[in-house]
């Protein structure tokens, strides 16, 4: 059975993508804990961030790299933190969030925000174009 995220890749569920290659896949995270919440993922789907093999954690992480500063230049934010939770979909992913401070961040149900299709499609232009 294929994940949603896996659904999400091969275009059965749509998303609003930032950036792919061969092996990796990011979108916006559509319960955002900021504007510019990307999730990145491996194409291959493993439900455990560690079970995938050495070479595909360091290729997944030089990927989310690259996401991550192309978020830190669309989206206004001191730093751009990174958490694997692993635990609410069967896919191993990492959040990419855009910080404004050292604060806690909060996975729960509050603390979301709720923005427009127009505001997500227009974040995800805006990292998408500084992909380099």
């Amino acid at each position: 059975m294929s994940s949603v995220f896996s659904k999400i890749i091969c275009g059965d569920i749509p998303c609003y993508k930032i950036a792919e290659d061969e092996k990796h896949f990011a979108f916006l995270d559509i319960n955002p804990l900021a504007m510019g919440h990307t999730l990145v993922i491996p194409k291959k789907e493993v439900d455990y961030i560690f079970d995938l093999d050495d070479e595909d954690t360091i290729a997944l992480q030089l990927f989310a790299k690259k996401v991550a500063k192309a978020i830190k230049k669309a989206c206004p934010c001191v730093k751009v933190g990174s958490f694997t939770l692993g635990l609410d979909v069967p896919h191993a992913h990492i959040h990419l969030i855009p910080l404004q401070s050292d604060t806690i961040v909060s996975f729960g149900s509050e603390g979301h925000l709720s923005p427009t299709k127009d505001e997500m499609k227009e974040v995800a232009r805006c990292i998408a174009e500084q992909i380099g």
